[in-house]
């Protein structure tokens, strides 16, 4: 009997929590850069291109909620050789300062795709912060800043850089 009544109120637990659980998809402009440590080996301009995902947007309260999701966004730099593209799976929190804008910040780890035997690590480990603009009930504006945490490079190269990344985009939660 106890049991029957764990199953009951925790399925009524999950089924009040899940109500606040809206589903989306984004995308957008990148502009990207790498930032060195020291001075540059090259011309080190920066790169325009496109990130396109989909995500969940777990509400905990009115004004908090954690959003994971999964992206693929083209980063690096202008030159061919340090066109780095990225699955990318950031977990944000997000804050809601007003009716209609909303303040993010979270971690976000990246697997380098379409390249092999390069002289770039196969992850990236970022920090993100970026602000949101509600347009209607169901559409979003967003703008975000992301920071390299760790090395692009492979060890073993004496130069260090970090990726950094600003991506303009708007949303759409079903």
């Amino acid at each position: 009997m106890k049991k029957t009544v764990l199953i009951i109120l925790l399925s009524f637990s999950f089924y009040g929590f899940t109500q606040d659980v809206k589903y989306g998809v984004r995308g957008g402009y990148n502009i990207s850069n790498l930032d060195f440590e020291g001075t540059s080996t090259m011309e080190n301009k920066h790169r325009n291109s496109i990130y396109i995902g989909f995500f969940g947007d777990i509400r905990f309260s009115k004004t908090v909620s954690l959003v994971p999701e999964l992206q693929f966004s083209a980063e690096g730099a202008k030159v061919e050789a340090y066109h780095l593209d990225y699955i990318q799976a950031p977990i944000l929190f997000k804050f809601r300062l007003s009716e209609k804008i909303r303040f993010a910040l979270g971690p976000q780890v990246g697997l380098k795709i379409n390249k092999v035997d390069d002289v770039a690590k196969n992850m990236g480990y970022s920090g993100i912060a970026g602000i949101e603009y509600k347009l209607s009930h169901m559409l979003f504006a967003d703008l975000r800043y992301t920071y390299g945490i760790t090395n692009v490079f492979d060890d073993y190269l004496p130069f260090e850089a970090k990726n950094t990344n600003i991506q303009i985009g708007v949303g759409y939660k079903f």
